[in-house]
């Protein structure tokens, strides 16, 4: 959950969003490295005479500025195939739940269970208890399994939306014919929170997104009790 003032990513909650993590900060790294050598280059431009003025004509530093671009390109371009390829890798998964987007609520299918749907709608915030948090809380949370294998299958019934978890690292379009899928785990329970990021009409940021992440037994026992 983002809290005020804040200027970093949320804590990560699942091995991807800890991957993305760390190539956040090994490609800023990068691009501080980089400005600081060109501030350090105008700089020196800008207080010292030109003395060797033969420099800028040697092959040498011709092949240095060809050759190291190439080298930060690839040190980027590597880790971030990396997790492309991470995040699109679905393992048998433990359980598949269905979400449909709506305008403006979300639907949700657990496809293992029979019968087990409903409809997820925001919480006015006149009817919030105290402790909850406005325009995020909803009605009906999503309750899944931890440290398991979850398949979203997402997909619209109107217009255009999004699905987007960030301390999970989650967000999927959801399409209207058209039926996308993630994979998602947590490895802590907790309440993750997110919300639609398409611009998709008028009550757009009133379309929250609850996971609650269980341990499996009391997922079970949920799961049960719903049915």
């Amino acid at each position: 959950m983002a809290y005020p003032l804040q200027l970093g990513f949320q804590d990560a909650t699942s091995p991807i969003m800890e991957e993305l993590l760390h190539f956040h900060d090994h490609a800023l790294m990068i691009v501080f490295l980089i400005s600081s050598l060109v501030l350090y280059l105008i700089s020196v431009m800008l207080t010292t005479n030109l003395t060797h003025t033969s420099t800028m004509d040697a092959q040498e530093v011709e092949t240095i500025w060809t050759i190291l671009p190439a080298i930060i390109l690839i040190m980027i371009a590597l880790p971030s195939l990396r997790i492309l390829y991470m995040m699109d890798e679905i393992n048998n998964p433990y359980l598949t739940v269905k979400t449909l987007g709506h305008q403006w609520y979300w639907s949700y299918e657990y496809s293992d269970y029979e019968n087990l749907t409903f409809d997820s709608y925001m919480i006015p915030t006149q009817e919030l208890k105290p402790g909850e948090l406005r325009l995020l809380e909803v009605d009906n949370r999503v309750v899944l399994p931890m440290e398991l294998t979850i398949r979203m299958l997402i997909s619209s019934e109107d217009v255009l939306h999004s699905w987007a978890v960030p301390s999970l690292g989650l967000k999927t379009d959801a399409i209207p014919g058209r039926l996308n899928q993630t994979t998602l785990m947590s490895t802590r329970p907790g309440l993750y929170y997110g919300q639609c990021s398409e611009i998709c009409g008028s009550n757009h940021s009133f379309m929250p997104i609850v996971l609650e992440l269980v341990p499996l037994k009391y997922f079970e026992k949920w799961s049960s009790s719903t049915l």
